[in-house]
């Protein structure tokens, strides 16, 4: 079933691709925004009444949170570990959160540029429990563009 004009998307069909590649068992995304600066111009008319002006500034860097399953995800771990040592030659990747339709078609982008993990915290262990496990990802990145 695709969507039809005016068909508002779904929260359950999403993906995270960093740099191409696709991420697994992906959970939840929280805080994905956009901000920019707002700049107040104040001047005179030609009648001198006062005017105000507002423009768009600068945009703002940004972050996100991503809550995965916890799996051996070599390309993830890996990213991870190069963000937290520090390593940002290898560390800053593009990255999209992608929303998708009913059959997995992608139908809106959220591309986040030089983006890289600035903190992860992993679900709590506990003995006799049988949940899955979790880690929450903070991913920070300089620039946020929708598709």
């Amino acid at each position: 079933m695709s969507l039809s004009p005016g068909d508002a998307l779904t929260s359950h069909n999403f993906g995270l691709q960093i740099d191409g590649v696709m991420v697994e068992y992906l959970a939840e995304v929280n805080g994905l925004s956009i901000e920019q600066d707002v700049i107040k111009h104040l001047s005179n008319s030609a009648q001198g009444r006062p005017e105000v002006s507002l423009m768009p500034g600068v945009q703002k860097d940004g972050q996100c949170s991503v809550v995965r399953g916890m799996t051996q995800s070599p390309a993830f771990t890996t990213w991870i570990n190069d963000s937290i040592a520090g390593q940002m030659s290898t560390a800053r990747k593009n990255a999209s959160i992608i929303m998708m339709d009913y059959q997995n078609n992608p139908v809106k982008r959220y591309n986040m540029r030089n983006a890289w993990c600035s903190k992860i915290d992993a679900s709590a262990l506990k003995a006799g429990e049988a949940s899955a496990l979790t880690e929450t990802v903070t991913i920070v990145f300089e620039e946020l563009v929708i598709e």
